[in-house]
């Protein structure tokens, strides 16, 4: 099985040391590299081919030059297939709705173990986002159930089929077990999954959770918990 391909972002060296290398020694990992600032983790993505990108980049917020919020923008239009998980020393859960519009697939605090990050990459890898019970209920604080639901137009309407796939994209399905529960094609899903993307503006799966939470496609509660 291939492996899951890293690259860090910190401008903190001795983090950015310790991290490469504990990461580099746990097996289906591979760091590809560390850059020490947003442009150079920029100049860096520039030498690789699209093929052999980072499946997941393990980011700071606050860093000279470009912050954390900047290179997520920058690569959301650019680099859309990174995950971005943030690991920051200014983690609060009242970020959380933001982190995750923004386009980041999980957002920690940098005390937290490396054994449980490890993991956490790994369930990014796999399913497009990671939430803690705690964020879950941040979420739950900051969006609102009374929210209006806002009017779309009639060519962003959801039709049922998205909606089936959207619940269990949110439920943490695959293409394949998708395909499986409604008896179609993993490619069909997939057109499904690219249409959604675009009806809803989202940048990665963590956003189209969002969605589907706003617009009471999902409960915050019904959503599982790693």
């Amino acid at each position: 099985m291939e492996n899951i391909r890293i690259a860090i972002t910190d401008d903190d060296a001795l983090i950015v040391s310790l991290l490469q290398g504990f990461l580099h020694a746990q097996e289906g990992l591979e760091v590809m590299f560390a850059a020490n600032s947003g442009n150079e983790l920029l100049e860096r993505l520039a030498e690789f081919d699209k093929e052999r990108l980072p499946n997941i980049l393990i980011l700071d917020l606050k860093m000279e030059g470009m912050d954390g919020i900047e290179v997520t923008e920058h690569l959301k239009i650019h680099f859309p297939d990174i995950k971005i998980v943030v690991v920051s020393s200014h983690y609060q859960r009242s970020f959380m709705g933001f982190m995750l519009k923004t386009g980041v697939s999980a957002f920690l605090p940098k005390g937290i173990s490396p054994v449980d990050l490890v993991e956490i990459i790994r369930v990014v890898y796999r399913q497009g986002y990671y939430f803690k019970e705690e964020q879950l209920s941040a979420v739950r604080e900051q969006i609102s159930s009374k929210s209006p639901k806002p009017a779309l137009e009639e060519d962003d309407t959801l039709s049922e089929r998205e909606v089936e796939i959207l619940r269990l994209i949110c439920q943490q399905k695959t293409s394949k077990e998708i395909a499986d529960i409604l008896f179609i094609t993993p490619r069909t899903v997939d057109g499904h999954k690219s249409n959604l993307f675009i009806k809803t503006g989202a940048k990665n799966v963590a956003g189209l959770v969002i969605y589907a939470i706003q617009h009471g496609i999902i409960r915050v509660d019904e959503l599982p918990v790693i």
